[in-house]
């Protein structure tokens, strides 16, 4: 082999992405998408990398349908051999993340979920295991009498609890996300949807088991009215169920979405339903956004004296 040729070979693999690529096919073919997936790098870039590493002899590709699959090209260069080979044997944290990810997604597709996924599952997807279908599961569980939601928005929650409730009413400010909301339920004859202001619930004092105020204190011009108004409207031992950012510093990323308030803490909320009449059941930060800032999520159940 030529000087040059080594130099050539050198410099193709003288890049950490082209690299990974390789040690991944250096066990199976794998496509442009399992590729982007276990790596994490964009689908240009793969293939960028993956059309030199072609050209150069190092690989070898073949269409299937709309899917093109790569794999280590036989013979493989002995200058690229040597140097894949040295690169594998290093316990290198990324390469080694890499591998996992490809038996995860191995695993996938054959129908199970690795072991490594134990303790964690939460942070790991599989076809189906979404936040949404969970969300779906669990309002099975639910027996609910006349639900109140407050701050609806277009009703996109209150789907979920219509058929394991006797009533939904939708309430929201804005009278084009209630009549999306109306279009939504045309055919639920036990839903009714109207344009109200939170701070003064068009409602008979008593006429709800439940009330929702899903991520709308932070919107309020007077949180402490809102929850008040919801009170007044529930029923001995009605719940209110409250959605709300915990207090935060970033009002900067929150405005936009026209929210009045940086969040609520859970003293802060506990001290509202105090105030309100209300006895408070749980109030806790349940999630954390993973993505930066980090947001906080609180979920607080309040319920009314039974008298």
């Amino acid at each position: 082999m030529s000087l040059s040729t080594y130099v050539g070979a050198l410099n193709l693999l003288a890049d950490e992405s082209r690299l990974r690529l390789c040690a991944l096919l250096t066990e199976r073919e794998l496509s442009v998408g399992d590729l982007v997936r276990v790596t994490g790098i964009s689908q240009s870039r793969v293939s960028t990398h993956l059309g030199r590493l072609r050209d150069g002899g190092f690989l070898r590709d073949r269409r299937d349908g709309q899917h093109t699959f790569y794999a280590l090209a036989t013979p493989l260069p002995n200058t690229a051999r040597e140097i894949l080979t040295e690169a594998t044997r290093t316990n290198d944290a990324t390469l080694a993340s890499d591998q996992a990810r490809l038996s995860a997604l191995t695993a996938e597709r054959r129908g199970g979920l690795p072991e490594s996924f134990a303790g964690e599952m939460e942070r790991h997807y599989s076809p189906g295991r979404t936040w949404q279908s969970l969300s779906a599961g669990l309002s099975a569980l639910l027996r609910l009498g006349d639900v109140l939601d407050v701050g609806a928005g277009d009703g996109a929650v209150a789907s979920y609890l219509l058929p394991y409730a006797e009533s939904v009413t939708c309430v929201d400010q804005s009278s084009r996300m209630v009549d999306a909301a109306k279009a939504r339920f045309a055919s639920s004859p036990h839903v009714r949807t109207q344009v109200a202001d939170a701070h003064e619930l068009p409602f008979r004092a008593r006429s709800f088991d439940d009330v929702l105020l899903f991520h709308t204190l932070t919107y309020a011009a007077r949180p402490e009215r809102v929850v008040a108004e919801c009170a007044r409207v529930l029923r001995p031992r009605g719940r209110l169920v409250v959605l709300s950012l915990d207090r935060h510093e970033h009002k900067d990323q929150t405005a936009p979405y026209g929210e009045r308030h940086q969040g609520f803490s859970p003293q802060k909320l506990r001290g509202m339903f105090t105030r309100a009449g209300l006895r408070t059941r749980s109030c806790e930060v349940a999630c954390r956004e993973s993505k930066k800032p980090h947001f906080r999520v609180v979920l607080a159940v309040a319920e009314t004296l039974q008298h």
